[in-house]
């Protein structure tokens, strides 16, 4: 439609196509009624859940004599009373590193038995595929409660949480990052007289490591926040400590300890993403 169009000649034409300027009335009738259908959905969790003005003013208030307990800070007082902290702050990150290095060692290979590139046997591959489906449908948290029950409390039972836990969503991560590399360095490997294993080894780990190691680092930072969690159920580490003083209401040590987790979190994330970067460059360097 031409910006120099009269009326007349607009009228006209909606009237020759009117579906051109107006959706069919099929079609409005169904969104107006997936929109009611959400609007009531809305609106029934807000009763189900009680989420009234009352209760929610309330929750605020409390909210704010919990945050005024914690201020000011607690400091400790002596390197004997610091020193459990400290601990604990090093057993969430080796779980962290644990879990993540288990999980990845044993995703590694299912990665590749998963990638359609690489395992042309269909029902193999269907079959490893649904494997991780089925163990990343199990929450890292619901996995260290069931082996806290089998190992007792302490670091070993969070450990294995995440090692389960990330073989899953590695296995699935890496197939992927798999099954998007270049096919053009394995046809050169095959060309030259290359077996099936020197193809991976030259043609597709090449392209793939950077990918892993910086899905490694990434799920590193997320299992260290796990790792904290995991330990207010008793899997050992900071958030055992955490979830004590908690209940010791303790409040101004919670925050000190909060702040520290925080600022734990805060330097993983800020080495992690040097190493990434200088892992991305070292492969754009290398590509050149």
């Amino acid at each position: 439609m031409t910006p120099d169009m009269t009326p007349e000649q607009i009228a006209a034409a909606k009237a020759a196509y009117p579906t051109a300027f107006r959706a069919p009335l099929s079609i409005r009738l169904r969104r107006t009624a997936l929109w009611a259908g959400f609007a009531l959905l809305f609106c029934y969790c807000l009763w189900a859940f009680d989420f009234s003005p009352a209760r929610i003013w309330t929750g605020l208030q409390r909210l704010g004599d919990v945050l005024g307990f914690m201020l000011p800070p607690y400091i400790w007082k002596s390197w004997a009373e610091f020193l459990p902290i400290l601990e604990g702050l090093g057993e969430t990150l080796s779980m962290a590193f644990m879990g993540t290095l288990i999980g990845a060692v044993f995703a590694f290979p299912l990665s590749f038995l998963g990638a359609k590139n690489i395992t042309r046997f269909w029902p193999l591959r269907m079959g490893v595929r649904r494997g991780y489906d089925v163990i990343r449908a199990f929450e890292t948290l619901v996995l260290a409660l069931i082996f806290i029950r089998a190992f007792g409390l302490g670091p070993l039972a969070g450990i294995l949480a995440i090692a389960v836990s990330e073989i899953g969503t590695f296995a699935k991560l890496f197939s992927e990052a798999i099954e998007n590399t270049s096919e053009k360095p394995v046809e050169g490997i095959r060309a030259s007289g290359g077996a099936r294993l020197q193809q991976i080894r030259f043609a597709v780990m090449p392209q793939v490591m950077p990918v892993i190691w910086s899905i490694l680092l990434y799920n590193f930072e997320s299992n260290v926040r796990s790792g904290t969690i995991l330990g207010i159920v008793g899997a050992g580490g900071i958030g055992f400590l955490l979830s004590d003083r908690i209940a010791a209401y303790k409040w101004d040590e919670a925050w000190s300890i909060i702040f520290l987790i925080i600022a734990m979190v805060y330097v993983i994330d800020y080495l992690s993403g040097l190493i990434r970067a200088r892992i991305i460059g070292l492969n754009e360097g290398a590509a050149h």
